[in-house]
């Protein structure tokens, strides 16, 4: 396995430079492989889980990602030498229309970009969850295909949400799975953080068994995350478990959100640069990506914004329908919400619902009957927005106004005052 000391300067050229930061010194090799326990000893693969994100990629051929769920990053990446230049658009990312995301990396620079070795040879693509969707422990999954060949890098990841405010290795990076292309049977799992970043990581490797390679077919590659703790799995089979112990006593700061990230680099101080023996386009071939988590550690109290007044359902009324509103708070149960770790908050029994599943900025919101749908999907952020991640738009008062019985709404998120939330 290859070592290197990354760069002490961190530069990524990207559309998204506090993303790339971090992704510059993303994925490194991993240590030796740690005992694991078996999957009944380990709460978070025990317990009852629901669906909190999940992408299938049905669409047309040739058709982009779900733009509220995903972002492209574009730019190249100096800190691990890689050589190829990620961009936006469809030419290197793009549903097959049979269920699949197919990220493709090329022998080609249509756009004449330029990388940090001088004029780009190869394009690919790198989406991020950032700002759409993050998580907090539960069952990590993407069902993968890799591709083949030397110089090949796809990797399935995270990142803290944090990181556009103390950086990278603070913010943490969990990497579900890498794969370089000298390894065809080989994935590894690995953790970085402040102490343990770069060719220090914290992981281990998987192997087939009998000389298989990955490229032959789908696999899933899974993490199931708990405080304290993460568990690594490909096709269930857990092959590694962390916890603080592991780290020497430096910091865990795995106990937070993180977005999700799926890339295909080419070439790099890990993987070495494609040769003679590598063929082109080459694809990563995604069938799914899928967030699910258990209701341990739910919230309940009320919800708190403009003017100090209360997330509220109107009349205390329990009928689909029901208008949510801003009001005096006056601890009843209309005002108290249950932060789940599903991704739902929940008042009286139902659930905080968009009307009609609509995403427009001004979609009102209401009470209704939980059906596990994107419109009743909600994500916290350190922030304090309180957003829906199939909108990407945030839960606003409508007009600043504070009077009783003001409307609450969807709104593209702009960082006021009247999108500001205190949750339980």
């Amino acid at each position: 396995m290859r070592r290197f000391s990354p760069p002490h300067l961190r530069r990524l050229l990207t559309g998204t430079l506090l993303l790339a930061l971090a992704g510059a010194l993303l994925q490194t090799p991993a240590g030796a492989a740690a005992e694991a326990p078996p999957p009944d000893q380990d709460p978070a693969l025990a317990a009852p889980l629901a669906v909190v994100f999940e992408d299938t990629f049905d669409g047309p051929a040739g058709t982009a990602v779900n733009g509220a769920r995903w972002q492209l990053e574009t730019g190249d990446n100096v800190n691990n030498h890689e050589l190829q230049y990620y961009t936006g658009g469809t030419n290197n990312a793009a549903l097959d229309g049979q269920g699949n995301l197919v990220i493709t990396a090329r022998r080609e620079n249509p756009g004449n970009y330029a990388c940090w070795y001088g004029r780009c040879e190869y394009t690919s693509a790198r989406l991020n969850t950032a700002g759409r969707f993050t998580a907090q422990y539960g069952h990590v999954e993407a069902r993968l295909r890799v591709p083949r060949g030397q110089g090949m890098w796809p990797a399935f990841w995270m990142l803290g949400n944090d990181i556009g405010s103390i950086g990278w290795p603070a913010s943490g990076e969990i990497d579900v799975m890498e794969n370089v292309g000298f390894e065809p049977g080989t994935v590894h799992g690995t953790l970085h953080g402040p102490g343990y970043s770069g060719s220090e990581g914290i992981g281990a490797a998987y192997t087939l068994p009998g000389g298989q390679a990955f490229a032959d077919g789908f696999h899933t590659f899974a993490v199931d995350w708990s405080p304290g703790r993460i568990s690594w799995s490909v096709d269930g089979q857990v092959y590694q478990t962390r916890t603080p112990a592991d780290l020497g006593g430096d910091p865990w700061v795995f106990d937070k959100p993180f977005f999700l990230i799926l890339n295909l680099a080419v070439g790099g101080y890990w993987p070495g640069n494609p040769d003679s023996s590598t063929v082109f386009p080459q694809q990563l071939v995604v069938d799914h990506v899928r967030v699910s988590t258990s209701d341990a550690g739910t919230r309940t109290g009320p919800i708190t914004g403009l003017g100090g007044k209360c997330v509220d359902v109107a009349g205390a009324n329990t009928a689909n329908g029901t208008p949510v509103q801003l009001y005096d708070c006056n601890g009843t149960a209309a005002q108290s919400w249950t932060v789940g770790a599903d991704g739902t908050l929940r008042a009286l029994g139902k659930c905080l619902d968009v009307v009609d599943g609509a995403t427009g900025d001004g979609a009102r919101l209401q009470l209704w009957d939980c059906t596990g749908g994107p419109n009743q999907r909600w994500v916290v952020t350190a922030a304090r927005d309180i957003v829906n991640p199939q909108a990407d738009k945030c839960l606003d008062v409508t007009d600043h106004s504070t009077a009783n019985g003001t409307r609450l709404q969807l709104w593209t998120c702009a960082g006021t005052a009247n999108q500001k939330w205190t949750a339980p």
